[in-house]
């Protein structure tokens, strides 16, 4: 006996709740499938927890500057990490349970907290039941992807996961991956104490960003204490007593790193492989990602794929709008596509970087003509005022056109400001509307004009 429903979303991360208060609300019956933890990884595992203990971190820095302000404290600052810890889960706690009150609210929706695999194109096994839809919405999300290093078999390791369920600092954490993740963690870490070395196989950090972010973020985590081997060619682990061993191939330095600890932040990997998608015959790429069309569907008709499980993009921003656009698609007869949204990220360090459209780098690879404007955070009131004056804002335009195409603003307040440079990009409004506009004083975004005032030709 099977239970029919109008619609089936499997995984309640970014998309799947917001998806499930869409649907219902136009009369249909729902099912919502979550295995394990309700909000998926940025609610559980990803953004809240580590944003809160980023502030955390953040807090304690500051701290130990507080002379550079002219405030005095009596004693060390002492980190109690069972305490971060605890603010953390109760920030945590706080939004899974919202969601959950939501979602059990929701007329015409029902929740299994159960695994979900496909039995057909539109059959569901759920535990001991089966349930049927010609509507059936994947939102499995992903994981932290565990890389076939030597020796990764006979020495512990942890995860972006894993990590947060330390109740102790670690003595020296040896992080693996200089990218995003890893290096969020790293300072983090840092900022609690504990030593932080980062091994990185290429020869430079965040490689999807320009090599001056990356020179510039490298400067900013070395002045805090984090060290760094980058080019390492060949990394490997073993255990070295109590503690573990990572071993490198470098161009300089020891060819080893012993830590008591070692974060692997090397990517992510989808949650597909156990979901019966060759039941269904649904197509997914080498890495296991769904393949999808430009508004969200997999070659099966009355399918979707969304999140990060799509490939089309790893953030809860983008998961959301993965929502959105099937919504719009199903429910309001609007047309909305993956390929109209610009692509935005932020690497949360302190300060934080904020990067839209195209880098530098991919301007300049493609050829057309350009303009671009710099402006050090020195030259930013509000950075000097706060006594966060690292990084820089960059920005670049089509000469012909006078469209912005990119800009990064790594610096305080950075992950915010670079809005309004995004806000004009999808109004396809030239540069001269931001240049022109007067923004409040003292704010970073205020410069972002005046940058825009010394455009020179990218050469």
């Amino acid at each position: 006996m099977s239970l029919a429903y109008d619609s089936i979303i499997i995984g309640a991360g970014q998309a799947g709740p917001s998806l499930a208060g869409r649907l219902t609300s136009a009369g249909r019956r729902v099912a919502l499938i979550e295995r394990k933890l309700l909000g998926g990884t940025c609610v559980n595992t990803g953004c809240t927890p580590t944003k809160a203990m980023v502030a955390s971190a953040y807090a304690a820095h500051l701290a130990l500057r507080a002379g550079d302000f002219g405030v005095c404290l009596n004693g060390e600052v002492h980190i109690d990490f069972k305490a971060v810890k605890a603010r953390r889960d109760a920030i945590v706690a706080n939004s899974r349970n919202g969601l959950e009150r939501w979602l059990r609210s929701m007329p015409n929706c029902t929740v299994y907290h159960s695994a979900a695999r496909f039995l057909s194109a539109h059959e569901i096994q759920v535990g001991s039941e089966t349930l049927t839809s010609p509507e059936i919405f994947i939102n499995v999300g992903g994981r932290p992807a565990i890389p076939d290093l030597p020796g990764i078999d006979h020495v512990p390791y942890l995860t972006s996961t894993t990590l947060l369920a330390l109740e102790t600092l670690p003595a020296h954490l040896i992080v693996v991956g200089g990218s995003y993740v890893g290096l969020e963690f790293a300072q983090m870490f840092r900022r609690f104490g504990s030593e932080v070395t980062v091994v990185e196989m290429g020869d430079y950090l965040v490689r999807h960003e320009d090599e001056d972010v990356s020179r510039a973020v490298l400067e900013i985590l070395e002045a805090e204490g984090i060290r760094f081997r980058l080019g390492a060619k060949c990394i490997s682990l073993a255990g070295s007593g109590e503690h573990v061993s990572v071993g490198v191939s470098c161009r300089d330095g020891e060819p080893a790193v012993d830590g008591s600890h070692v974060l692997l932040a090397m990517g992510r990997t989808p949650n597909t492989d156990d979901l019966g998608l060759s039941e269904a015959r649904i197509n997914t790429d080498e890495h296991g990602f769904i393949v999808v069309d430009d508004q969200l569907r997999t070659n099966v008709e009355g399918i979707w794929a969304l999140g990060d499980c799509n490939g089309k993009g790893a953030f809860t921003h983008t998961s959301y709008n993965d929502f959105e656009i099937v919504a719009a698609n199903l429910l309001d007869n609007d047309p909305r596509r993956v390929s109209d949204r610009i692509q935005v990220h932020a690497l949360y360090i302190d300060p934080p970087l904020g990067q839209i459209g195209l880098t530098e780098t991919e301007v300049r690879r493609s050829g057309r003509p350009a303009l671009i404007g710099v402006r050090p955070m020195t030259k930013v009131n509000r950075a000097v005022e706060k006594g966060e004056s690292l990084g820089f804002m960059k920005v670049l335009v089509d000469a012909e056109t006078r469209l912005v195409l990119g800009a990064s603003i790594l610096g305080t307040g950075g992950d915010e400001a670079v809005h309004s440079i995004l806000d004009t990009m999808y109004a396809k409004a030239p540069y001269t509307t931001i240049q022109r506009a007067v923004h409040i004083h003292p704010t970073v975004s205020e410069l972002i004009p005046t940058m825009l005032g010394t455009l020179k030709p990218l050469v």
